[in-house]
């Protein structure tokens, strides 16, 4: 572990304490995992806590667990993950909250405390259906507005459920059920008899 990276370790251990759910290391980056009722009031500490000054948040996203690791995974299926920035430091931060309940993925929005959260919540929203309490303007940024269901989820049919298309008589674009059917390709193997003798 570096000098820098073992500073910010004690630094977050001293400052946040017992509020700290998990903080691993991991190809020399520190994720701090916290519980969902202090996700809020540990983004805002860390933000304007002057030994941590993460004033910068530079990517959030959500993430699916539910076939983790080409297992399954034992424990909440949704996760928001937030990668921060402290200038004054140099240091980095992952962020990792995970919702308390799969059937309606519920976290608190960080957008009051760093401003650049807002179109990534609405993303993570958007593809998941992560739900972000407290967030102003919380609709679909990617899909279509009439989209049914969250794309990036694991369970969504790589198909979808409807495809779109324009249609010259109604001179508008239409929506109707898939028209692709699903299939497995299987490669065929072409092999040579005497190859490489």
């Amino acid at each position: 572990m570096s000098h820098s990276l073992a500073q910010l370790r004690a630094c977050l251990e001293k400052t946040l304490d017992k509020k700290i759910a998990q903080l691993q290391e991991n190809l020399g980056e520190l994720t701090l995992i916290v519980k969902a009722e202090d996700y809020l009031e540990l983004a805002r500490t860390l933000r304007d806590h002057p030994d941590l000054g993460f004033d910068q948040l530079i990517d959030l996203c959500g993430v699916d667990y539910s076939e983790y690791d080409n297992a399954t995974w034992e424990g909440p299926r949704f996760a928001v993950v937030s990668h921060l920035l402290s200038v004054k430091h140099n240091w980095r931060l992952r962020l990792r909250v995970f919702a308390p309940q799969d059937d309606f993925p519920l976290v608190a929005s960080v957008t009051p405390i760093w401003n650049s959260a807002n179109w990534f919540e609405r993303e993570a929203f958007d593809l998941y259906g992560i739900l972000f309490d407290g967030h102003d303007d919380l609709r679909r940024i990617l899909t279509d507005y009439g989209f049914m269901g969250h794309p990036f989820r694991k369970d969504f049919p790589i198909s979808g459920h409807v495809e779109m298309r324009y249609d010259p008589e109604q001179k508008r674009v239409v929506y109707q059920p898939v028209t692709i059917d699903p299939r497995e390709i299987t490669p065929r193997v072409i092999r040579e008899e005497n190859y490489g003798s």
